[in-house]
């Protein structure tokens, strides 16, 4: 059976993606619209989390 890793993206690289500033990003983790994970004191964001929120705003949008 193969599991592949989900990748994890950087704070910074959330923000290029959605094009908000960091304490947008750290918001949206914070009211548990964007799923994270620390390791050792990193934050990383899985990039199919940044992918669902997109999709739930644009489906809000509609």
């Amino acid at each position: 059976m193969t599991t592949t890793t989900p990748e994890l993206l950087t704070v910074p690289e959330v923000m290029t993606r959605l094009k908000v500033g960091r304490s947008k990003v750290y918001d949206l983790i914070r009211t548990h619209r964007l799923a994270s994970l620390k390791i050792d004191g990193s934050r990383r964001i899985p990039a199919d989390s940044v992918r669902d929120f997109i999709q739930n705003q644009l489906a809000e949008a509609a």
